[in-house]
Formats: structure tokens, sequence, C-alpha cells
């Protein structure tokens, strides 16, 4: 009985100091994913009176994680404000909980490692080597607007690419269906193609609005 009251009051004792180390852990994640702060919840990512996500269920499959566990890419397509950010916001958050995660906003993201491999290439290919040890990558905003540098298109195939190989997962979010983005990527169908097989590989989700 002693025994059992002990292993209580030790217990009282230690986990409030754990619960906080795990929040410190997680909120120093959600910091360096970009996404602290940002009130996404992927329970509200359910089909309703204002929008559906296609296929059936494809929310609560992605809401065990086991995507990124197994590698696998998501690609989020909807017009504009039909929510595609939120649910890669939401699906970012949650992965917070046990990995490790980066949200950018793909044309930025594109400009920046350009602009970094250009003035200091060995900081370039620590950030990338970063990239590409993330556990999730999240790149939204694709092709909001043409890509017409042709250094941001070989960046970017070789992150997705490398990602691919290393069974990391990457999500993206487009207002535009695949078959359109040759014209967006340099009118270039060969690079084209090549991104969109690594970024519609396994699943592809559409969110269509009701309103």
């Amino acid at each position: 009985m002693t025994t059992i009251l002990t292993q209580g009051v030790i217990s009282e004792l230690i986990e409030p100091e754990y619960r906080d180390k795990i929040s410190k852990r997680i909120n120093n994640r959600l910091r360096s994913s970009h996404l602290i702060g940002c009130p996404q919840e992927l329970s509200k990512c359910i089909d309703s009176k204002y929008r559906e996500y296609l296929p059936l269920g494809i929310t609560e499959v992605l809401a065990t994680m086991d995507f990124i566990l197994n590698g696998l890419n998501v690609c989020i397509l909807g017009s504009s404000d039909s929510g595609k950010s939120y649910l890669a916001k939401s699906l970012g958050i949650r992965a917070c909980d046990n990995y490790r995660v980066e949200y950018h906003h793909c044309e930025t993201f594109l400009e920046e490692m350009v602009a970094l491999k250009l003035s200091d290439y060995q900081k370039y290919q620590r950030k990338t080597k970063k990239q590409l040890n993330l556990d999730l990558l999240i790149l939204d905003d694709f092709l909001l607007h043409t890509i017409t540098d042709e250094r941001e298109v070989k960046v970017l195939f070789e992150i997705l690419e490398k990602r691919s190989e290393l069974s990391k997962s990457t999500v993206i979010c487009s207002q535009r269906e695949p078959k359109s983005w040759a014209s967006m990527i340099l009118n270039d169908e060969v690079s084209a193609n090549a991104i969109i097989k690594r970024a519609t590989r396994h699943y592809t989700i559409v969110i269509n609005t009701k309103v």
C-alpha cells in the first residue's frame, strides 16, 4: 500500500514537469516550422455545407499521420479560398507532435533558395540538407504565378526528387490542375511532368466549395 502511494506521489510530482517538457518541445517545433500561433485545427477539415474533401474520408486517413511514417506525398488542389492552406497547415500543426516540419509559400521559398545558392553556396547546401531531412515539407501556393527562372525549376525538382528518394513526405497546395502545370513552368513539359509525377504520386486531394 505504501509503495502504491509513493508511486502515486512521485507521478503527481513528475507529470506536470513532463507535460511542460513536451509542450516546450512541440512549441519549438511549431516555431521552427513557421506554424507557431496558427489556429488551424485538423478536426475542422470535414465535409460540410460549405466544402467537401475528395476522395471521401481522405482527411481521416491523413489525420493518422501514417503518410509521413510511410514517406508519402500529398497534393491538395482547389480554388482560391477553398481551404487548401487551412488543411495543409492543420496537417503540419498535427505533425509537429512527433515530426520535424516546415511550412513555406512556394514562390518565396524558391526565390530565397536561388538567391542563397548564388550568394553563399555552402550555406545553400546546409539549408538544402536540412530541407531533405525534414519529415514533412509543405509548399503552399504552388504555381500561384508562372515560374520563369530555370534555376527555380531546378531547385524545386532536386528537392522533390531527393525527398522522394529518401521517402520524406511533401505536401503541395495549388489552385491549378496538374495538367496545366507545364504552361506555368517555362512551358517545359519534361520538367513539369517530372514534378507532377513526384507531387501527385500518392495522395491527390480535391477540395470543392459548395457556396
